[in-house]
């Protein structure tokens, strides 16, 4: 089996009331992208993983049952380790030239990722289309980006946490917190085997290794729709910038000289 062109990669912790959901949108979306149908799966194109964090719901059997009829759908059934630590075992387990973070409340329409390409419309595309970029974050800041339903508390939140980031860690990046990620297979190789944060300030952790071992990094733009059941909570959020201060520490004692990317050693 050739190796596919794309991996999306969903922690997924006690997510029973909308993984199904998540995992039919994106398939859905996945086949008109690549142009193909779940009839036609020789030569697979790409490949989705759901990570379940040692879910105590039925999270895993769901996704289970939708494996068992799609060979492209995957279960990794981890212990619970935390959202960095699923995201770093999906990233792991996965094959494609390139490899997806996709948040399990996909917050984001499926038909944005085609952006992630540098593509502008939500149709096919014929070949394998191949970004710019190293490294591509959904952000919520960028120019061309939309809000939706978010409740003005949350958005402040979310900013002053984005300013701790940029006082203590890393600058010239408006949103780290977004949930959705692209990763060429060179850069998530390299960057989460180095990645130590399990809780929720593990992407300003990668992205200060992506950096520092040059490769490139761009915000993309997306559409963001606000939905109830976030899991952070007030106590979860001041870990987060205790952590952040851990990246920003660890970044200045040199800890996270890892390997250049190729053409850089």
């Amino acid at each position: 089996m050739t190796q596919p062109h794309l991996s999306v990669v969903i922690p997924a912790y006690n997510e029973e009331a909308r993984i199904a959901s998540t995992v039919k949108a994106l398939v859905d979306y996945l086949e008109i992208w690549y142009g193909e149908s779940t009839e036609s799966q020789g030569a697979r194109l790409w490949e989705l993983l759901v990570v379940s964090d040692g879910s105590t719901d039925s999270t895993a059997a769901i996704v289970s049952e939708i494996s068992a009829t799609d060979e492209r759908v995957r279960l990794i059934d981890a212990p619970h380790g935390g959202k960095g630590a699923a995201v770093r075992r999906g990233m792991d387990e996965a094959t494609g030239d390139w490899r997806f973070l996709c948040d399990a409340d996909l917050s984001m329409p499926a038909d944005n990722l085609g952006r992630f390409f540098g593509e502008e419309d939500t149709g096919g595309h014929s070949g394998s289309p191949q970004p710019r970029f190293d490294v591509s974050i959904g952000s919520r800041e960028a120019s061309g980006a939309r809000r939706f339903n978010e409740p003005r508390s949350r958005h402040i939140k979310g900013r002053l946490f984005n300013y701790a980031v940029k006082v203590l860690a890393l600058r010239g990046i408006e949103d780290t917190q977004c949930g959705f990620k692209l990763f060429s297979a060179e850069a998530a190789s390299k960057l989460f085997p180095h990645q130590s944060l399990d809780g929720w300030a593990f992407d300003v952790e990668l992205l200060v290794m992506a950096k520092k071992a040059g490769f490139t990094v761009v915000e993309v733009p997306i559409d963001w729709c606000y939905g109830e059941g976030s899991k952070m909570t007030l106590s979860k959020g001041v870990l987060a910038v205790l952590d952040v201060a851990r990246v920003g520490v660890n970044s200045l004692f040199g800890k996270y000289k890892i390997v250049a990317r190729k053409g850089d050693s």
